[in-house]
């Protein structure tokens, strides 16, 4: 007897699409998209049309396992549950009594997207009094430098953007991050509607846009300046709007005159007569909208860059129309359950020590007179794949003296050096909610499968360790289909007008709207969009430089279509299509250091040296070198990856990567 059941997609990923799986009670047979999705409407990716062969993959640890060879060759053996708990919170409680809960870091990032699983180790974490993680390794900048501007104030959602009439797609690859928005770039373009891309590497994106523009990665802030001195030097700036909606325009105008097309030309590499040409464009147009990525938000100078595109989206008057303003931050209304429940901010007693997520080749090996962390423990995350600075990871990991337990469903990069290795449950295999991130939607998803073999759950695995460390507080004892009831119980703003058909469908397992914001209702302490923000470091927003670096070409990270961050790494129907580590060059770039496409080359900075096969585009940037997706180790010539040649710094403001901000030099690989 076979049935079809809904579920959620758990990944980081802006729909969190809708997916029917087909099972036996035992097996997922077979996953397709849901057609009730209020936002993707049964539209999902390749990755998860197999998702089933990842569930039931034969290279999954199904089983808790201790160490038995040198860290890193990941050779372990089972042990039981209860061996796995002993060993891990025995070891725990020795490192509280003598170094105190600043030597324990917990570390988690995007696994898994939903409320409960995603953050229920906050909890735990918090009454123990370990480390907090500042988690910002994705968009934070991007986050910061919009809040700036806007407030709470929600953007866009992408539904809306089928009012707009002129579409400019700026450092979103979203054939890879936002597929369920590629349909309203082809009706938009069948309606006769122009859409214009901004990228520094616009491979996947060009062919679905009428016209690109490459930009040298991290000066994309001096186009928006350059864009605002065309609008105001002709008059099309909604001076009336400005003066009513807005602080601080009249003198943020008068630093305009400075940023010409020609300034800019000399920053972006873009020339000035097609800045002039698309700043009167945009003008030109009734409800124009910005498609904003968060790539252009990884660099030194992120969140000031995000301030500018903002400010930009806001001076035609455009956010007070239907399909006018910005798309791609943070929209709706508000939240809809209270996450505090999940994370439990007051069972901290102490502040305890902040370890940034971009800085954690820093705290394992100590610095700036920090101690070095004395235990780590990883869960929905791989942070020898996907964090700065893998070479100096790695050497912290090999730490003798370090005590890390990873809690993970296959042998990752990171999961090699366990000491302890706990298995982990796939997102049918556990209840949860999941609130979007690129849209206004909200649902439920519960368990459709008994987790296989030992696997356990965040939830269960917290549980579990919370009695072992003799914590008796009511909430460890809590079931994760009871959290699911409880925070439907506390809804927020977002559901605070959900019908009752709506409230049946979370409660049975699905997905439903959450009202669009009202754009012009700003929530900011003005009421108004902040141009000048007297809380920033930089009230006045101004051009600023990206960190850069001494070599020549400057390294970006971009993502693929085949993976998603370092997940999906155990199908090879997959990886085996994205092939090899390439890193594409400009073809001129290519000329001038004598290497061809398909050549095997070394990337190199004063961090490391990584291996990668050329792959010459001309849809690569002069002057840019870039890398698409994360890879296993195993598949390195060298055994690093791309995020071997980034830095640790941070962004101007949001604490954020500025992974894209790193330079390199790449040479031909001679093998003698």
């Amino acid at each position: 007897m076979t049935e079809w059941k809904k579920t959620i997609c758990p990944y980081d990923c802006p729909t969190s699409c809708g997916l029917l799986v087909k099972t036996d009670g035992t097996r997922i047979l077979e996953v397709k998209g849901d057609r009730d999705h209020p936002a993707s409407h049964g539209l999902i990716c390749r990755k998860m049309h197999g998702y089933a062969d990842s569930i039931h993959s034969p290279s999954r640890i199904l089983t808790p396992m201790r160490r038995t060879g040198e860290k890193g060759e990941g050779r372990f053996i089972p042990v039981s549950w209860d061996e796995a708990i002993s060993e891990i919170t025995g070891r725990w409680k020795e490192i509280l009594s003598r170094d105190g809960g600043d030597a324990i870091l917990p570390f988690y990032y995007s696994g898994v997207m939903s409320v409960i699983q995603r953050k229920c180790g906050d909890a735990f974490f918090n009454r123990m009094g370990a480390c907090s993680l500042v988690k910002t390794l994705c968009s934070s900048a991007k986050g910061a430098g919009y809040e700036a501007v806007m407030g709470r104030t929600g953007c866009l959602d992408p539904r809306e953007l089928k009012h707009s009439d002129f579409l400019l797609v700026w450092g979103s690859n979203m054939k890879a991050t936002r597929i369920q928005s590629m349909p309203v770039l082809d009706s938009a373009r069948k309606a006769g509607k122009r859409v214009v891309l901004i990228e520094a590497c616009a491979k996947d994106m060009s062919p679905y846009c009428d016209e690109t523009i490459l930009i040298r990665p991290g000066t994309d802030g001096a186009l928006a300046l350059a864009m605002m001195h065309v609008l105001v030097r002709e008059g099309l700036a909604a001076e009336d709007y400005l003066r009513e909606w807005s602080c601080g325009w009249p003198g943020f105008k008068e630093t305009l005159p400075s940023y010409t097309p020609a300034w800019a030309e000399g920053i972006t590499g873009i020339p000035a007569d097609m800045t002039e040409a698309l700043a009167m464009e945009y003008a030109s147009a009734h409800a124009p909208a910005v498609i904003l990525g968060s790539g252009p938000s990884r660099y030194g100078n992120g969140g000031m860059t995000v301030r500018l595109i903002t400010i930009l989206s806001a001076l035609t008057g455009a956010w007070g129309r239907p399909g006018g303003g910005l798309c791609g931050c943070n929209p709706g209304i508000g939240p809809c359950v209270d996450d505090t429940i999940v994370t439990r901010p007051d069972f901290r007693t102490r502040q305890g020590r902040k370890v940034n997520i971009n800085q954690l080749a820093q705290a394992l090996n100590g610095s700036h007179g920090q101690n070095p962390i004395q235990s780590l423990y990883v869960y929905g995350s791989n942070p020898v794949g996907s964090v700065s600075s893998q070479a100096e990871t790695v050497k912290g990991l090999m730490r003798q003296d370090l005590f890390t337990v990873v809690h993970e469903r296959f042998m990752t990069d990171t999961a090699r050096y366990a000491d302890i290795l706990l298995p982990a449950t796939f997102s049918v295999e556990q209840p949860d909610c999941y609130l979007a991130y690129g849209y206004c939607t909200f649902g439920t998803a519960y368990k459709v499968l008994e987790p296989a073999g030992q696997c356990r759950s965040n939830w269960n695995t917290f549980r579990l360790l919370a009695g072992a460390m003799g914590y008796e507080e009511a909430y460890f004892k809590k079931t994760e289909e009871g959290m699911v009831e409880e925070l439907l119980a506390h809804p927020g703003p977002g559901l605070a007008k959900a019908t009752d058909r709506e409230w049946d469908i979370l409660e049975k397992g699905g997905v439903i709207s959450t009202p669009f914001a009202d754009h012009m209702d700003f929530k900011t302490e003005t009421g108004k969009i902040m141009i000048v923000n007297p809380g920033q470091p930089e009230p006045m927003p101004r051009y600023t430089s990206a960190h850069g670096g001494e070599y020549p070409l400057r390294l970006i990270a971009v993502p693929s279509g085949y993976t998603l961050n370092s997940i999906f790494l155990e199908r090879e129907d997959l990886t085996g299509k994205r092939g090899p580590m390439k890193l594409m060059l400009h073809p001129l770039d290519a000329a001038g250091r004598n290497i061809g496409d398909g050549d095997k080359v070394i990337a190199y900075n004063d961090l490391a040296q990584v291996e990668f096969t050329a792959s010459l585009t001309p849809w690569v940037a002069r002057g840019a070198a870039a890398v698409a997706g994360v890879y296993g180790m195993s598949l390195a010539g060298s055994g690093l990856l791309v995020n071997a040649l980034h830095h640790q710094r941070l962004s101007d403001i949001g604490e954020a990567t500025t992974l894209n901000d790193n330079t390199v030099e790449v040479r031909p690989a001679f093998h003698h």
